[in-house]
């Protein structure tokens, strides 16, 4: 299975394919990545690089595409067979990038074929400058309606915010309605899907969809806890997840674009 991504102008390896090196469940290797993500964002100042993919039953599942760096850095959190193995396929795609590059003919019929085949390069880049012409043009033509897109987009921003600042704890619902505000369009159940993946929610059980601990100690989450009568008269206690203020904050930054 071939899981090498061009992403941030580079190669890069996704977190199933150091899931399979370590030997690792990838959901464990996702919390790990999250968890060491902290600190490298305090000394290189920017987030690993969330996507998703989609898995063999159609789902959309959550995914981290690292670079050579960053891959090397969450390697160090599993054993030296798994830093072996990542060690070994770094040096062969960058060998695949050396045996890629272009090599002086030493033959006659291989200089004409390389001659060859610059004018066909030449003739598909002119072609690619009228095409991008075309689309400059194109482009100038919706500069208006792309700055009212982005005055909108910055009304919905400013809302998210004058939500956050009221202090109150949300529903997971409203959670998805101000992420969906800031640019990043996702619903109530598709949300609920991914903080149980990304580590924030528990997954099976009688803790499904209820903070893990972590989470909880984080400030991201708070339980509310509330009375009620069922049928019988009798009383019985009933929990709902709440977003925090400091978690609505937090997961808006992490999925908007």
């Amino acid at each position: 299975m071939e899981i090498v991504n061009t992403n941030r102008n580079g190669q890069t390896l996704s977190s199933r394919e150091i899931a399979e090196y370590a030997g690792k469940p990838h959901s464990d290797v996702m919390k790990a990545i999250r968890k060491m993500e902290k600190s490298w964002v305090e000394v290189n100042g920017g987030n690993f690089s969330l996507v998703e993919y989609t898995d063999g039953k159609g789902q959309k599942r959550p995914e981290y595409l690292l670079t050579k760096k960053e891959s090397l850095y969450i390697i160090t959190k599993f054993n030296d067979v798994a830093r072996a193995k990542l060690i070994n396929r770094w040096e062969e795609l960058e060998q695949q990038a050396v045996n890629n590059q272009f090599q002086i003919p030493t033959t006659l019929s291989g200089a004409l074929l390389l001659a060859s085949q610059q004018a066909e390069q030449i003739e598909q880049q002119q072609l690619l400058l009228q095409q991008t012409n075309n689309q400059l043009q194109a482009v100038s033509t919706k500069v208006n309606e792309q700055a009212n897109q982005l005055k909108e987009q910055a009304h919905k921003v400013t809302f998210a915010d004058a939500v956050i600042e009221t202090g109150d704890s949300i529903l997971i619902g409203h959670l998805a309605t101000l992420i969906t505000q800031a640019g990043f369009e996702i619903g109530q159940n598709r949300l609920f899907q991914l903080l149980r993946d990304l580590g924030y929610l528990g997954c099976v059980g009688e803790k499904k969809n209820k903070p893990l601990q972590h989470a909880v100690e984080d400030g991201l989450f708070e339980l509310k806890y509330s009375e009620y009568l069922d049928n019988q008269g009798k009383r019985k206690m009933t929990t709902v997840t709440k977003v925090t203020p400091k978690g609505q904050e937090f997961f808006i930054n992490l999925f908007k674009i």
